[in-house]
């Protein structure tokens, strides 16, 4: 080895990534020096963390230093508290795992949805593993801003994935007893005003005619003609078809509510038919070795069906519902009703179609006509 400095300095810490502790090795570009890395074992090049990581054992922070400090300013306190910092992250992550579980174990008490518990425990572990090691309750509203910017900004995520974990880090706090400050004042995204995205009736019948496949049809059909959410259409049961009464019930949807929609006669006609050629069991929709139909087989089939239909609109299964919505209020039915129909908490939510039905806007005269 060279045995002479370079005046480059080295610096050694502990980071989390991908909820794994490592030693990072870091220094201005320097061919030589990264030479000398690449010689050691086990080490590799992280462009996230700007650095090379390597296992965080103490004989190989030894090793490190003494491969470096020859030719290098390695300050010979780094080893020390990079161990401080590796001990320190460890027990951080022990801690975070352990007031994780109570918090999922509260919500499961609570009998929040698996969705949502799916959702806030992804977005709790993206917030943990960027606060890397810092002692939940040492948290400051400092530290969410810092993520805002350093990690949604950076990567461009969207503002409903901020408002997502703004939602699960503000209950996790409160349920936990953490921060030293109010959740309630977590720094929310300001909030964006988007227009539901809507097919026309005439577009609405070419993606079903473009489905050969009854029961392919029957699902998307049923969530137009009803207005469903995705998971409402694959948690019906056979016996939530009242048939007699022309309605269908939704039970325990978004918000654990139930609700009846209408079925019309030729809907009806038509799942009789899907019935006698399908027979299914339990649930309306099944897959093909039974139980429910899945998520995304359902998606792969809307996919499917605007391609065939010649659609060119990058649309999603959320349009039909959205499209069940603004043609109603073409149709003239009352907001209110729609508003029930949907499951809406709010009217306010409801009236977003207002902006997009063809009616109200086709009624208004431009003053260039005028001209």
């Amino acid at each position: 080895m060279s045995n002479f400095k370079l005046l480059t300095a080295v610096t050694l810490d502990i980071i989390r990534h991908k909820q794994e502790s490592f030693l990072r090795v870091q220094f201005p570009y320097d061919e030589q020096l990264i030479c000398l890395v690449k010689k050691l074992e086990g080490g590799r090049w992280s462009r996230t963390w700007k650095g090379w990581l390597f296992e965080p054992r103490a004989e190989k922070l030894q090793q490190i230093t003494e491969h470096l400090n020859a030719v290098t300013e390695v300050d010979d306190t780094a080893a020390v508290k990079a161990l401080e910092q590796r001990d320190a992250a460890e027990h951080a992550a022990q801690h975070y795992a352990s007031e994780k579980q109570r918090f999922c174990d509260w919500m499961r008490s609570k009998r929040y949805s698996d969705n949502t518990l799916r959702v806030y425990t992804d977005a709790l572990d993206s917030f943990l593993r960027f606060i890397s090691g810092k002692a939940l309750t040492d948290l400051r509203q400092e530290d969410l801003i810092a993520y805002n910017n350093q990690y949604i900004l950076a990567r461009k995520l969207s503002s409903a994935y901020q408002n997502q974990v703004v939602n699960a880090l503000k209950l996790f706090l409160r349920v936990n007893e953490l921060a030293q400050w109010p959740a309630e004042s977590l720094p929310r995204p300001r909030g964006e005003k988007k227009l539901p995205n809507v097919l026309s009736k005439q577009e609405v019948k070419r993606v079903l005619e473009a489905l050969p496949n009854l029961k392919h049809r029957m699902m998307l059909s049923l969530i137009y003609a009803c207005g469903l959410r995705r998971g409402e259409l694959l948690n019906l049961q056979l016996s939530d078809i009242q048939s007699d009464r022309g309605l269908l019930l939704i039970r325990q949807a978004k918000g654990k509510k139930d609700r009846m929609v209408p079925l019309s006669n030729k809907l009806l006609e038509s799942l009789r038919q899907y019935y006698v050629q399908y027979r299914p069991k339990r649930y309306l929709f099944e897959g093909q070795d039974g139980g429910q139909y899945s998520e995304k087989s359902i998606q792969l089939v809307f996919k499917q069906a605007v391609t065939k239909a010649g659609i060119a609109k990058p649309a999603t299964l959320h349009w039909l519902r959205h499209s069940y919505a603004t043609h109603l209020l073409e149709s003239g039915t009352d907001l209110r009703y729609i508003q029930e129909l949907l499951g809406h908490n709010s009217s306010r939510t409801t009236e977003i179609y207002t902006h997009v039905s063809e009616k109200n806007l086709q009624a208004i005269r431009s003053p260039f006509d005028d001209l």
